[in-house]
């Protein structure tokens, strides 16, 4: 260690000449640093090459004129003239197909319509057809003839009830619209839907197709109704993202729920409607007046006079709430009835205003309906319900034989959950029946015009069949395309009937898609009447069960282009008697309903 350290304690003369030279070589370092300014902050480091060489140049090369033209003050655009922007496919190569819908086609609205440019630019046509076949096999409870019978000898009470239809419907559609209905509400549209009816139907018994037994038991019926005939106005947007406000006016399809419960009709009216907060909230105002229906066909008849039947609604919807996925709906509706006076018979001769029940006297309404609605999902599971207060006046009712107040409630719900192509799906349907006729309240729920969707629609056997109330005057048990029991003359023509049995029905089904094209739907409901007070006085026996029968439904859809232009409907339905059914109709025919039914959409 001393040899180490002596030497750097005791340098010698080579020694000391070597330090002399690194303390020169230092001192010259720290003199070049100084003539160097350091880097500023924003200022990449810069090299010691800097200070010793000169800066970099760079030249550019030389242009060769015959290769770059030089540039011109007016150089004309390359490109071809088009009338409007829809016409650029056309330019790309694709075709206007006027038969195809789902490719380029003018008819369908994909560009605008050549004969309208002389209004402007953006004016399109939108035409629709669609050809709905149904033949539909059942059997109902069915009286026999009350003047005569097509039987020698057939005095029952109860008749054959094996009953058969034919039905075919085109309906042809024609819209008129003003603006790009891509990006906003469209500025006018006009459009008009007329519908064509042709019906056979057969039965066994006389008197059940026509009020002339001598008619017989078979009747083939024609009938065109208008739909719609309206005139949409865009009247303002209200932000940039086409929040708006909109009038329509004349013969428009209005529905106050999300699955028809409540109203669901193509009336003669005016309604303001619109949305806020990018869509979120939507509203309408309406009021709406009623056609007489044609009696077969259940389509509007434009050639009587208006009935005077009037209902105004006000409602919201707010999407996203109270979760994201669901929407939320509060409605007010008043429906307004002064057929009182009115004596009317439909086109087979029945009368349906005032019911025959009763003292057979007519009766003006007035009801407000309160309602709450909701569709959408909570995570995984879809959830609708619906929930309707009704309250109100009637000037008279046949049965008490003095006016009444109405009030009464209606509830349903359906569950469901999706596994992959499987959903499963529960329901329930609560409406409140009237205890006792004569108190001069009126508790039995009542709709104004319903159409529900729900527990199998069409399919179902109690939903789909207008059922009769056999020696209970002339009032039906339910209407045809309606779950509710209420006791009316007729669904499309009658009036609303607050003294009725209520309904409860619980339900289970599943929707299986098997494939792309082909799905299975299967329902299962028990059904019964709330109270049956109202059944037993109609009836004049004694007490009556309240267990209807149980309802079971299977059906199959198939499109076999993967798309809504080609669709079969089939489907088998049976009612699987309980004891009020075997008392009401103990007519020893098991009830059923087969039916295949075609739509063809263009």
């Amino acid at each position: 260690m001393r040899r180490l350290v002596t030497p750097f304690l005791k340098p010698g003369p080579a020694r000391r000449t070597a330090l002399s030279l690194a303390v020169s070589a230092l001192t010259a370092s720290w003199a070049c640093a100084q003539a160097v300014p350091p880097p500023s902050e924003n200022e990449p480091a810069i090299e010691l090459k800097r200070a010793q060489s000169e800066p970099l140049t760079f030249t550019l090369p030389d242009i060769d004129p015959r290769q770059v033209p030089p540039p011109e003050r007016l150089d004309p655009r390359v490109s071809l003239p088009i009338p409007d922007r829809w016409r650029l496919v056309e330019q790309l190569g694709v075709p206007d197909r006027r038969w195809d819908p789902y490719n380029q086609n003018t008819l369908k609205g994909d560009r605008p319509f050549e004969p309208f440019r002389r209004w402007g630019p953006d004016w399109f046509l939108n035409l629709g057809v669609v050809s709905d076949t149904l033949v539909e096999a059942r059997n109902l409870p069915t009286p026999v003839g009350a003047q005569s019978a097509a039987r020698p000898q057939a005095n029952d009470v109860f008749g054959q009830g094996r009953q058969t239809v034919f039905a075919q419907t085109v309906i042809v559609s024609a819209s008129v619209v003003k603006g790009n209905t891509t990006f906003k509400p469209p500025d006018y549209e006009f459009k008009f839907t007329g519908a064509f009816n042709a019906t056979d139907a057969r039965l066994e018994e006389v008197r059940g197709l026509n009020v002339d037994p001598r008619t017989g038991t078979t009747r083939q019926d024609r009938h065109f109704g208008v739909q719609e005939a309206f005139a949409d106005v865009h009247l303002r947007n209200v932000s940039d993202h086409y929040d708006f406000d909109s009038l329509r006016v004349g013969i428009q399809p209005f529905t106050t729920d999300f699955r028809g419960f409540l109203f669901n009709d193509q009336a003669l009216g005016a309604r303001l409607f619109g949305n806020r907060n990018s869509n979120r909230l939507q509203y309408n105002l309406a009021w709406l007046r009623r056609f007489e229906k044609d009696t077969n066909s259940g389509l509007n008849d434009v050639s009587q006079r208006m009935r005077r039947d009037d209902t105004f609604v006000a409602n919201a919807y707010q999407q996203d709430w109270p979760v994201l996925g669901h929407t939320t709906q509060l409605t007010i509706a008043h429906n307004r009835n002064r057929e009182g006076g009115d004596d009317y018979y439909d086109r087979n001769g029945f009368q349906v205003r005032p019911a025959i029940t009763g003292d057979v006297r007519g009766r003006d309404y007035d009801v407000t309906y309160l309602g709450a609605n909701g569709d959408g999902h909570f995570g995984r599971w879809n959830l609708t319900t619906a929930l309707y207060a009704a309250v109100g006046n009637a000037s008279y009712d046949p049965i008490a034989q003095q006016s009444q107040r109405i009030e009464a409630g209606f509830a349903a719900a359906e569950l469901s959950r999706d596994f992959d192509w499987l959903r499963l799906r529960a329901t329930c349907i609560l409406s409140t029946g009237d205890k006792d006729p004569f108190d001069g309240r009126a508790t039995g729920f009542d709709a104004i015009f319903e159409n529900p969707q729900i527990a199998g629609a069409d399919t179902s056997y109690w939903i789909r069949q207008a059922i009769p109330l056999i020696g209970g005057g002339g009032v039906a048990l339910s209407g045809r395309n309606g779950v509710l029991p209420s006791l009316r003359s007729s669904k499309d023509q009658g009036q609303s009937n607050f003294v009725n049995p209520g309904l409860q029905l619980l339900g289970v089904g599943a929707d299986m898609d098997i494939t792309p094209q082909v799905r299975v739907l299967v329902n299962l409901s028990s059904i019964s009447f709330a109270d049956t007070s109202v059944l037993q006085y109609l009836r004049n026996q004694g007490p009556v069960d309240r267990h209807l029968g149980t309802d079971l439904s299977v059906g199959v859809q198939v499109r076999p282009f993967s798309t809504q232009n080609v669709v079969i409907n089939a489907s088998v339905a049976t009612l699987e008697p309980g004891r009020g059914y075997r008392q009401l109709f103990d007519s020893g025919e098991r009830p059923y309903s087969v039916l295949v039914n075609l739509l063809l959409t263009f």
